[in-house]
Formats: structure tokens, sequence, C-alpha cells
């Protein structure tokens, strides 16, 4: 008798998933950190838009997971405005400071950006988050930023995921005292259950919420200004440059108080009746959109899920997509990206007849369209640690506002400036030393940046939003996931869930930029069949653990339309991967 009659279910009713999809009728929040999303569910219970929501999650975000996202960091956003029924961006991506000379990385350091100060580049996600609450929003920083200030000044209770990293990169914190001060209290970095307060980092966020109020009797959209003021004009601005000057970095007052990030309309493909829409080549989104555009071309579903063929098919359209990434993308206000090639079905096809059923490519591909920049990522020696970064968040409320955004930047790899608990945004380490790169350093030039969110519109104008951290392979995972739901059916939880791979058969997007020629990384539960197959195709697989955080951590929110007698069925789904598993064996 099996376990499904015994229980009374039957075999119709058998368990997708590891967790249930949770579906609900007014608004929705996946983050992710639980205290991200509740904060962002407050928000909205109290009449907030999900640009107020987002808002809130994302600077909780910079606190609660302050290992992998950083207040000063990046925090690139892509929106639904429903009134308006547009999507839009914004880039929360800072450039370099006008006083890099772009020889000297080549000059003085051996063609790399090292490790600590002089990879910074402006700190963009301040002003992304403040842009978005005064355009789009309508609550008052100190509203939204209210429980980030709570964990940071009274501390949350230290998690296994952030304690294991803290204890794995415990001695690059060491190298600078600041850090060394709040990321290993007494000496070592905090236990699972600890309470972790980062007292310099909610005076800093108090500060800005304290110069808004300030300005009491103005406008909502005036205090905003005084707060973004305060991070980019104020005293926060000159203690990050008064450190920069002492400790030999780049950034000055002048980069701070006229930076500003760009609102651009959304970059888009279609795949099987649905939109996908992506910011733009500043970052590594439009690679998810080639190869969508590969694969419509392919009946994936005859492949079966998770076979041998359906895999080797995906690593190697990711390979094509990441070789033209590599050739092409860049800051398109310095390097000329043809995305309307890149993006163009006819060009699709012709990348997917390089496709080898029978064998994969060796190594990355050549990149399409001939030309371009002529510098190919070399095999270099592994790093110590693979690099990680990024979290993620989406809302969805009531009105059918949709917000995405992928907020990043560690801060274990650059030092926190003294009495700030800031980590100003190292994204330099995405840069290449090389400035004939289409990715390399120029003063005011932006690094292609690997986080970026996602929005997704059915034909039946049903929304989904989705993101994951995990560098190179965020659009492999999303890919993933994505085809978990549009050609497999699968409800989100689901499609979270499955096992998942990922290739690494091209120059990683961080420095030292390394490439590894022909590995393809899979979850063992895949199958010993299709490991077996996979390398018989030629690829160097190595194995993951089961649910291994490194394969993505995707979250996804979906909204089914309905009438306003019957309000939008919200589904969401949250990551299951080994921080999870593990808080639920405690």
């Amino acid at each position: 008798m099996s376990i499904d009659s015994l229980s009374g279910l039957g075999t119709a009713h058998r368990l997708a998933s590891m967790r249930p999809t949770i579906a609900g009728t007014s608004h929705v929040v996946s983050a992710g950190h639980y205290l991200a999303a509740q904060s962002a569910l407050q928000i909205l219970e109290s009449g907030g838009n999900a640009i107020d929501a987002g808002v809130a999650a994302g600077l909780v975000l910079g606190v609660v997971q302050s290992e992998l996202v950083n207040v000063a960091g990046v925090a690139p956003i892509i929106l639904y405005l429903a009134e308006r029924d547009d999507v839009i961006t914004i880039s929360g991506l800072g450039c370099w400071p006008r006083a890099l000379d772009p020889d000297f990385f080549m000059r003085e350091h051996g063609g790399a950006i090292p490790e600590g100060i002089l990879r910074t580049v402006v700190p963009a996600a301040p002003d992304a988050w403040i842009t978005a609450l005064a355009r789009y929003g309508t609550m008052r920083f100190s509203e939204v930023a209210q429980s980030a200030i709570g964990f940071a000044r009274d501390g949350f209770v230290m998690y296994p995921l952030m304690a294991e990293l803290l204890h794995t990169y415990a001695d690059s914190y060491a190298r600078w005292p600041s850090s060394a001060a709040i990321y290993l209290p007494e000496g070592r970095p905090p236990e699972v259950g600890d309470l972790f307060v980062q007292s310099d980092l909610g005076r800093t966020l108090q500060y800005m919420a304290d110069c808004e109020t300030a300005a009491r009797g103005r406008s909502r959209v005036e205090g905003l200004k005084a707060a973004r003021d305060a991070f980019y004009r104020g005293d926060i601005a000159r203690t990050i440059v008064a450190f920069h000057e002492e400790n030999g970095g780049l950034l000055s007052m002048e980069d701070l108080a006229d930076f500003q990030v760009g609102i651009e309309p959304a970059v888009s493909a279609k795949f099987r009746g649905s939109t996908m829409y992506a910011c733009g080549p500043w970052c590594q989104g439009p690679a998810l959109l080639q190869m969508l555009t590969m694969l419509a071309g392919v009946d994936l579903a005859s492949l079966g899920h998770n076979s041998s063929a359906y895999v080797h098919t995906l690593v190697e359209t990711i390979k094509l997509a990441f070789a033209d990434r590599h050739r092409y993308f860049g800051d398109p206000r310095f390097t000329d990206v043809p995305l309307g090639l890149l993006l163009d079905p006819a060009y699709a096809a012709g990348r997917r007849e390089l496709i080898d059923p029978r064998r994969a490519w060796p190594d990355m591909p050549p990149a399409g369209l001939g030309g371009g920049a002529s510098i190919d990522g070399g095999v270099l020696a592994a790093p110590k640690l693979a690099a990680l970064d990024t979290s993620y968040l989406a809302v969805i409320d009531r009105r059918g506002n949709v917000f995405s955004a992928t907020p990043s930047d560690v801060s274990y790899d650059t030092p926190v400036v003294t009495g700030t608990g800031l980590c100003p945004s190292s994204r330099g380490s995405q840069s290449w030393a090389d400035p004939r790169h289409p990715s390399g350093v120029a003063p005011g030039k932006r690094p292609r940046l690997t986080p970026a969110p996602f929005i997704a519109r059915a034909a039946d104008g049903a929304f989904t939003a989705m993101g994951t951290p995990g560098g190179d392979v965020q659009l492999q995972a999303l890919l993933q996931v994505w085809l978990n739901l549009q050609v497999f059916g699968m409800p989100p939880q689901a499609a979270v869930e499955a096992a998942r791979f990922a290739s690494y058969s091209f120059p990683d997007s961080f420095e030292p930029h390394a490439a590894y020629p022909g590995r393809l990384n899979i979850e063992e539960r895949l199958g010993p069949q299709q490991i077996s197959d996979l390398r018989m195709l030629g690829h160097d697989v190595a194995v993951w653990p089961d649910w291994a955080w490194r394969a993505g951590a995707v979250c996804v929110a979906r909204q089914r339309p309905g009438g306003r007698s019957k309000p939008p069925r919200i589904p969401v789904a949250r990551p299951m991967r080994l921080a999870d598993r593990r808080s639920r064996l405690q």
C-alpha cells in the first residue's frame, strides 16, 4: 500500500514541493530573508504600495544580509507601474571615480583590480531606493527605513547561512580593523543564535531619516531629497571621502554629489506568448533574453525535464549567450552594444545552429556578429573561494504594481568606512582592468553588473517577478525556473525546488575573471545516468550536494488576473536551499 493511500490523499494530491505554493488575494512579497519580507508586508498592510514596500525590504536586506548586500552597494530595480501600464528600470549601479587613470590597474597592479578600497565605485543603492520612493512611492524615507534601523541598532538573531559565510571569510574581515570590529565581535565570527548588532549602520540610516524630518514642512519629495543629500552631499559623504583620502582611495565629494541613477525603459523579448523584461546591457540581464530567444525554436518539452539532452541543450545555449555577453556587454554610455541584433530571432536561429546535440563545446564558443573586442577570457587559476553576492526581493500590490530588485555588494572584499557601518560599493570587481575590454575600466563608466531583476508579462496580463543571488549562476538558475513554469507547467514552489545545474565555461564576471573550460556543476539529485551521459557528451561534470545554495536561491512572485469581485490570486515561491534546510533541522 502506498504512503499516499495510507494518508487518504491519493496520488492525485501528491505534494509537488517541500513547501506549499502560498496564495493570497491582495498583495505578496517574496524575499531572500524573512525579516525583509515581513518588513515589506507591514508597509503594504499599513497602506503603502509595492514601491514603498520594496524599498523597505531592500534596506532591511542591507542589514540582515550585510555580508551579501550593502546599504551603500548596488540596487538595480525593474518596475511595472499599473496606472501607466509601463515597465521601467532604475539602474542602481555606480560608476568609477573621475580620478581613475584607465591604465592604472594594468600599469600598477599587473592587470588585476585588487581587493580593497581601490575597487570602489560610487555607491548607488541609496539613490536608487530614494529615487523609486520619490517618483513612484507614497511614503517617507523614515517610514520605510524604520525596520532596517531597528534591526541594525537593536540587532537580529544570527542565522545559519550568514554565520557560515562570516566564518568562511573571517580572515578577509580581519584585514581591516573597521570591518573586524563589526563582523568579528570579541575577535570571532558570531555563532547561530547570537544577537548581531550593527550600531554604526543604524546611526547612519537614522541620520538620513533625521535629515528628512528636519525638512518637516516641506513636501514629501523635498524631505526625500534631504535624506539623499545627507548621504551624497552631507556628513556621510564627507566621512566616506575622508576615509578614502586617508587610505589611498579615489572617491571624491564631486563623484558623490554629481551622481544620479539612470531611469530607462526596460529591454524585452517574447517567449511562448509571454514578454520578459530586463535591465539594459550595463548588467547581464539581456543575456537571459538571448537564451530564451534561442530556445524559442527548440521543442524543449519533447526532450524531457532535466533529461541529459535537455541539460545539454540549455548549457550549450548558456555558453553561446555568455560568449556574446563577454564580447559586447558594457556600459552603453561608453560601449556600442548591438542589443537589437543580439535579440533578433534570426540571429538567435543562427546561434542555435552551433549547438551540437552529440558534443559539448570544450570551452566558451566564439561570439557572433564578428568584430568587436579581441580580448578573450584566459584560463586562470581558480580563486581560493568562488565569488558570491546578492539577494533579491519582489513585491506585487493590490493595485497591480510590481517591484523587482536585486540589491548587492559584499562586505568581505573592501573595508567598512569607520563610524558608518558602510562598505561603499566594491562593484569595481566586475570591471576588466584592461580599458580595451567592453567592460574595461574608465572614469565615469559603470562595471558590467551580474545582479539582474526580471519581470514577465503573460499574454493574459498576469505578471511574474523573479530574481536570485548567484553571480554568473543567476541567469542560469532563472532560465531553469522560468522554463519549469512556462514549458513544464510546474507550480512556482516546485519550479524553484527542482534540481539545477550551471556552466562555468566562460570568463567569470568577478576578478580575477577565471575561466573553467567545459565545467558543468550539477546537483547530485539530478541522477547518476544524467551525470554519466553529460560526461560522455564532453562536459567536465562536477557534482554539487543537493540543495546547494550556490545553485541560486530563486524567489518568484506571480499575479493572476481577476475582476474586482474576485481579486487576483498571487502565488509566491521562496528559495529552498541549504540555509533553509539547516534552519528546519534546528
